[in-house]
């Protein structure tokens, strides 16, 4: 992993003690909840490597909730995370798994309300800065470091080129994009990373285009 500067060493602003431990898992949480796209009434986050180890001593459990009620990471509230997710009706169960990750700082986050679920896993990679790496079955690569459109669509020809149109139309620059599919054919994941905020014009092009099932964003 390659820093850009010395601050991507030291981290964000946050609420300690450690910038893996807490400002990444906080940052995991709050991506998810970002393409959840509302409060989950119910959160179930499963632990893995030295998270499992150490999350309650290093506030990985408050940090992450604290995501989740899309708290920033310097945010005060943080602290008592679960508290006020409890208050709020939110049930909150912590598991820790034996299995060994690819990297040891992993969460896996199953969030849902009566409308839907949503199961993402992410690692915090050091800094503050994290991958997502798995969106409900779908594998993938997204940093949450920058504004991003995810778009569910058929696995069909055409449907890549012609999002590509729509992003060129309104002079969107892409960073990094990716596309994973769970079969020829079937259901497929678009990853699209850029420069700059998405306005809800662009999200709603592309939702008229062939092919396309839903489109998300995750702004900056």
């Amino acid at each position: 992993m390659k820093y850009r500067s010395v601050f991507d060493i030291i981290g964000p602003v946050m609420i300690g003690p450690s910038s893996s431990h807490t400002a990444g898992a906080a940052r995991i949480g709050r991506v998810a909840r970002s393409l959840f796209r509302r409060e989950p009434r119910r959160i179930v986050v499963s632990f893995y490597g030295s998270f499992a180890e150490t999350y309650k001593g290093h506030g990985t459990d408050v940090a992450i909730i604290g995501g989740l009620l899309d708290f920033d990471t310097f945010d005060e509230r943080i602290k008592t995370a679960i508290q006020i997710a409890e208050d709020k009706g939110i049930h909150v169960e912590f598991r820790t798994e034996d299995a060994v990750p690819v990297h040891p700082n992993t969460a896996r986050i199953v969030i849902s309300d009566d409308e839907g679920e949503l199961a993402l896993t992410g690692i915090s990679i050091g800094g503050g800065k994290i991958e997502i790496t798995e969106l409900n079955g779908f594998e993938l690569r997204l940093s949450g470091n920058h504004p991003a459109i995810l778009v569910v669509h058929n696995d069909k020809f055409g449907t890549i080129a012609g999002v590509a149109n729509v992003l060129a139309k309104f002079s969107i620059n892409v960073g990094h994009m990716e596309v994973a599919r769970k079969d020829v054919g079937q259901l497929a994941l678009m990853t699209i990373e850029v420069d700059q905020n998405i306005d809800e014009e662009v999200l709603d092009e592309l939702s008229t285009l062939p092919n396309i099932i839903q489109v998300t964003k995750i702004a900056d």
